[in-house]
């Protein structure tokens, strides 16, 4: 553990001006706060915190960071308070440390809410400042330095997995690989044991026959880039294990064949002898096709450079060799933090594309599962490159769509977005997109999210977009329901009900507003009972059990899926007599009158309803049989055409010469469009039989 004099000196090394008395102040009050608290190792507590401080002066960051990393568990852990922080060490250092310090108050939350709770509150600080997220990898990283001590075995586990999961993808994300590629190789000996040992054993091995191999190759690469005039860095290093079992397990390989263990490093003095020594060395060697990658050029999104290439060396044995600047090198190991001089105090804002999307997730996201879920897929993917027709460059993660491109360049685009063009031709927009992909999307000023979009998008903010639009839609819809609803609920009442009686109820149902009444009333979560009893006491004393609606609800302009379903049993298209089951937190699904399912719903709240003017657009499904005889098939499917339906999935049923039966669902405008379908069938040669189900 650092010494008070030493941590203090460390500072003062890159930063003369820093206030000594502070740093001393900040590293007396944590011995102190912490006192006699202990860690699972048996050290002091207070040896976490210095330890964690001592990793920022590794990276040379201001003295406010240096005594955020000091402070940062006195909040969390003792007595202190985010107003003593402040009035001891300023506001910034309050800020900062409030930013890393979990929030005490939900530890009764279960786990995933928890780890949500906390994450939200994270990115939402480290958005202000990132400072915040270069203490806060520092302490992980630490802690798993530490994780074996613990005991039980599930919290190292669960410590592990939210590592792997979140802090070691964070920090590749700011570049920082020294610390992801620690903080992988830890979690990986908790969550895979056998398999870590097993790999740490067999590379050993390797060591011990390697019998000066990798010196030689180095010195191979770094002669015959010297002979062309290239003074060079040149070393050779093993991928971790965790980079290889990975390896293993995509490519399902034993470990003997995966052929590029070693790796090495050639640093250069500039940019141009990056591209020649790319140049003399796959004269020199034979390079393996499709292994190159030209990140110099079109660097990641953390601003990661650097060319890589795999070479065959002795022709038989594969090395990967990445050559770079050795500023390159600096910004690659350390990312973000390499950049961050002690007298800057730069912001997020603009400097991080992907964490300006984290934190559209946050605000889009409905609950703990959603958040996490939707800030695993924004951090944690492989990418590819696509461009606007501009030739403006984005990121993506591998098998994106070009609805997830439109997110990515702003979310009112992904919003309106109806079409897309990749590479100048029209595509379906759940096409995969790939690298070097050109996409110009087709947006309409009326268009909305669809729900569909669901079952293809991978990015975590077109997730969480879609999702949002769709709650915002529902919640209109059910409280325009809730409002036809109510407007039946008013005429059973012995007097006229004004807006400030409605406000009146509402606070009595414990409820916000007008809108939170009328969509509690369309979902079903209060009964008719409830609000009469909530606008008039007493007025529901000789009031039916069930009274029935005395005029029907009208569904026009409502959107099916969203406000409500239309029931798979019966298929339900506008013209058809049509009755609504309402159930709390379900929403309402339209029968048929004469649906046989309705008999399942006597416990929920029927509805009387009515598809409204100008209702079209619908599914129906039918059941038809056909001749078992060359062409049948193809004049089944005439009838459609010339009919305008258009066919959403056909299924062969049943065989039984010489008929074959198909039930198929096809998209009408009405009932009278599928009774002119049905009656087209069934006067085809080819179709036996044709009948709605």
């Amino acid at each position: 553990m650092l010494r008070q004099y030493e941590l203090v000196e460390r500072v003062k090394e890159y930063d003369p001006d820093a206030d000594e008395a502070l740093l001393n102040r900040a590293y007396v009050y944590t011995v102190q706060k912490h006192g006699s608290q202990m860690r699972a190792s048996g050290d002091p507590y207070f040896s976490h915190p210095v330890e964690v401080a001592g990793l920022m002066t590794d990276l040379k960051l201001d003295q406010e960071t240096i005594i955020t990393a000091l402070l940062h568990d006195t909040v969390e852990d003792t007595l202190a308070t985010i107003e003593d922080v402040e009035e001891k060490f300023g506001p910034e250092v309050a800020r900062l440390v409030d930013g890393v310090t979990k929030l005490s108050k939900i530890e009764q939350m279960p786990e995933n809410e928890r780890a949500a709770e906390n994450l939200r509150k994270f990115l939402l600080a480290m958005s202000e400042d990132l400072r915040v997220l270069l203490v806060k990898l520092a302490d992980r990283l630490h802690n798993m330095r530490t994780l074996h001590h613990i005991k039980k075995p599930e919290k190292r586990q669960r410590i592990a997995r939210e590592t792997m999961d979140i802090y070691a993808p964070l920090a590749e994300r700011v570049g920082m690989y020294e610390y992801m590629r620690e903080m992988q190789l830890l979690a990986f000996e908790q969550l895979e044991p056998e398999a870590y040992a097993t790999i740490t054993k067999r590379l050993e091995q390797l060591r011990q026959s390697d019998n000066g191999q990798v010196d030689r190759i180095a010195l191979d690469i770094k002669q015959a880039l010297s002979e062309a005039g290239i003074e060079v860095e040149v070393w050779g290093r093993e991928k971790h294990p965790y980079s290889i079992w990975k390896k293993m397990a995509e490519r399902h390989l034993p470990f003997e064949q995966v052929s590029d263990i070693m790796a090495f490093r050639v640093l250069t003095d500039n940019v141009e002898d990056c591209y020649r020594a790319l140049g003399i060395l796959h004269t020199a060697f034979q390079f393996v096709p499709g292994r190159f990658k030209d990140y110099i050029s079109t660097p990641k999104n953390n601003g990661y450079k650097s060319l890589h290439t795999t070479l065959f060396y002795d022709k038989s044995m594969r090395v990967e060799v990445q050559i770079r600047t050795r500023e390159m090198n600096e910004t690659n190991e350390f990312g973000l933090a390499a950049h961050w001089a002690y007298k800057q105090h730069d912001k997020a804002d603009g400097a991080v594309g992907w964490l300006r999307d984290l934190i559209e997730i946050v605000d889009a996201s409905h609950d703990a599962e959603e958040l996490l879920e939707h800030t695993k897929l924004a951090i944690y993917q492989d990418r590819i490159f696509a461009f606007t027709p501009k030739g403006a460059l984005f990121q993506l993660p591998k098998g994106a769509t070009p609805v997830d491109f439109a997110f990515a360049v702003h979310t009112d685009l992904g919003a309106q977005t109806v079409g897309a063009k990749i590479n100048g031709r029209h595509m379906p927009l759940r096409t995969q997109l790939h690298n070097g992909d050109v996409v110009e999307i087709i947006k309409g000023a009326n268009a909305e999210p669809q729900l569909s979009w669901l079952s293809f998008v991978v990015t975590g903010k077109a997730r969480a977009s879609i999702r949002r639009a769709v709650r915002l839609k529902e919640r209109e819809e059910v409280a325009e329901i809730g409002r036809k609803l109510f407007e039946e609920i008013g005429d059973r009442l012995p007097t006229k009900v004004g807006k400030k009686a409605i406000r009146q109820a509402a606070q009595a149902l414990e409820l916000e507003d007008e809108e939170d009444l009328m969509y509690a009333i369309g979902s079903s979560k209060v009964t008719d009972r409830e609000v009469m009893e909530a606008i008039v006491p007493g007025s529901t004393a000789d009031m039916p059990e069930e009274p029935q609606l005395e005029r029907a609800i009208s569904i026009k302009g409502l959107t099916a899926g969203v406000a409500f379903d239309l029931a798979e049993c019966c298929h339900p298209v506008p013209g058809d007599r049509i009755v609504g089951l309402r159930r709390p937190r379900v929403g309402v699904e339209v029968h048929t009158i004469d649906c046989l399912e309705l008999a399942n719903g006597v416990d929920a709240d029927w509805v009387d309803l009515s598809w409204g003017e100008r209702s079209h657009g619908a599914v129906g499904r039918l059941n038809v049989v056909l001749y078992n005889r060359p062409g049948t098939l193809a004049d089944m499917a005439s009838v459609f055409a010339r009919s305008n339906a258009n066919v959403m999935n056909l299924e062969l049923t049943q065989r039984d010469d010489p008929f074959h039966t198909y039930e198929l669902d096809i998209e009408v405008q009405d009932l009278a469009h599928l009774t002119r379908i049905m009656s087209a069938l069934r006067a085809s040669d080819a179709v036996a039989q044709a009948d709605r189900i």
